[in-house]
């Protein structure tokens, strides 16, 4: 998950498609139409995914900036591993709005707190 959000903080479409499962991933990715200013990645759980495991889920908030406001993916994305590499799979997006309880777990609304 880590190296999928530095890839989308560098505009590496080569990476994400390498690492995105053949099932699911699209024929083109143009990330120069999007320039967003990436914050930071929270990491807020894991299931499976150890060595010996061939499926894994991650749960991850990532921070971004575009035009001055302040934005983040919530998503719990499924990878598959094959042949020794993980994959992307998909993910599900969690829908926050400025007056949401951020979804870090601090207690704050979102606006007041990663919604910076």
């Amino acid at each position: 998950m880590r190296s999928r959000y530095t890839a989308y903080s560098h505009n590496n479409s080569d990476y994400l498609l390498k690492t995105w499962h053949r099932t699911t991933r699209p024929s083109t990715l143009d990330l120069a139409q999007e320039q967003p200013e990436w914050l930071g990645l929270t990491v807020c759980r894991t299931e499976a995914g150890a060595i010996n495991d061939t499926t894994g889920t991650v749960e991850f908030i990532a921070r971004y900036r575009t035009e001055g406001r302040a934005y983040i993916i919530h998503e719990v994305s499924r990878f598959v591993k094959e042949e020794g590499r993980w994959y992307y799979v998909d993910g599900t997006l969690s829908q926050t709005s400025q007056n949401s309880p951020c979804p870090c777990g601090s207690g704050k609304k979102f606006k007041r707190c990663c919604g910076k």
